[in-house]
């Protein structure tokens, strides 16, 4: 009776969760306001953090809480500053898009059909969870499994994922830097004189 309830209380948070994602992402897709755009992204991201840490996958909750809700909403927020705080209207008619994102997510979703149950034990990327936890401490010395995994076994593409964001921001600063240069007129090149 008690596993019951649990269940039933953690189905209906799994159930608010995602219906809030997707009224946030109906605003998203309907507003004309740039600003309100980024603050209901970065509420998105926070939602979708809390929906993986209820899936038990807290180091990406804690890598789409950073990246997703804080540098993210900074990058788009110094990138307003120098645009226009609404969208322009669309000269052309919406359905095409529509279309070609309808017809994209239906094709996603027949691809998943073939794919096992959720959680099922007897798939063979499973196979591979024991001898993980039984080589985690005497190959690596780091004694929590998820940490082992991603510093070590997968180090090299960890490093990877590392640096392509690293140079996506890097990028990002440069543009926005070069975007202030423009505004900002030197002394002596226009304005009022005094």
């Amino acid at each position: 009776m008690a596993e019951a309830t649990i269940f039933n209380a953690e189905a209906l948070f799994n159930m608010a969760l995602l219906t809030g994602l997707a009224v946030l992402t109906f605003g998203i897709a309907r507003l004309r306001n740039l600003f309100g755009v980024v603050v209901l992204a970065s509420i998105y991201s926070f939602l979708m953090a809390t929906v993986l840490v209820v899936l038990d996958a807290v180091d990406v909750a804690m890598t789409e809480a950073s990246v997703g809700a804080g540098v993210s909403a900074v990058l788009l927020l110094s990138a307003l500053h120098l645009t226009r705080m609404e969208e322009a209207k669309p000269m052309r008619s919406t359905l095409l898009p529509l279309f070609v994102a309808g017809v994209t997510g239906a094709v996603l979703v027949w691809g998943t059909l073939d794919l096992p149950d959720f959680g099922d034990p007897t798939q063979p990327i499973h196979a591979a969870g024991p001898d993980y936890l039984e080589r985690t401490v005497p190959e690596t010395g780091i004694a929590n499994a998820v940490t082992s995994t991603l510093a070590s076994y997968r180090g090299f593409d960890t490093l990877g994922e590392t640096t392509v964001i690293f140079t996506a921001g890097i990028a990002v600063l440069v543009l926005l830097k070069r975007g202030t240069r423009r505004r900002n007129p030197k002394p002596g090149e226009g304005g009022d004189a005094l």
